[in-house]
């Protein structure tokens, strides 16, 4: 299971004299539990739409979970940094089981090969993604129905339980018995 869940948090901007019914607004989250989730949805919220926590409230927090969980998904996920040079847009693909596992592949591979720091990530969409849509090789190459992966040990599980006699341990014999 991935450590990374996958949060729709609701919130909105507390009543006032101007407007008596706010807008609500929502985001899809991920994080590794429901109190990082609203720290993330908070911040996001301050970022886009210059509304802080103190003039707001949280309405829910649901946990989304997977449709078909257990089956193999390519997943493309389009994502904004901050890079040494400036601020850049990516879009990558990852094959997983579960969404939050092809999010924490994203954050793995963007904290090794792009030095991005995971709180200057910004995850704008994730979809799962047809293999006929599929752009990268690496994810491509397990597209194949005859695909085999050799298997380097193989052992005959029977071997270890036909002679049970010979891999007995005894103690030895130390004293001469007349």
């Amino acid at each position: 299971m991935p450590s990374l869940k996958q949060y729709y948090v609701t919130g909105r901007n507390w009543p006032s004299e101007k407007k008596t019914q706010p807008d609500i607004l929502f985001m899809k989250i991920f994080a590794p539990n429901e109190r990082i989730a609203k720290s993330r949805f908070w911040y996001f919220l301050k970022k886009t739409k210059k509304l802080k926590k103190i003039k707001g409230e949280i309405i829910s927090v649901k946990e989304i979970f997977e449709k078909k969980p257990f089956q193999v998904k390519n997943f493309g996920v389009w994502l904004r940094y901050d890079s040494q040079s400036g601020t850049t847009n990516i879009f990558k693909e990852y094959r997983d089981v579960f969404i939050g596992g092809a999010v924490e592949q994203m954050y793995l591979e963007m904290a090794g090969r792009h030095r991005a720091n995971w709180n200057s990530i910004i995850i704008l969409r994730v979809e799962e993604i047809l293999d006929k849509d599929c752009i990268r090789s690496q994810i491509k190459q397990y597209h194949n129905s005859n695909i085999k992966f050799p298997n380097f040990y193989s052992t005959n599980k029977n071997f270890f339980f036909q002679n049970e006699n010979i891999a007995f341990a005894k103690s030895p014999i130390t004293t001469l018995n007349i």
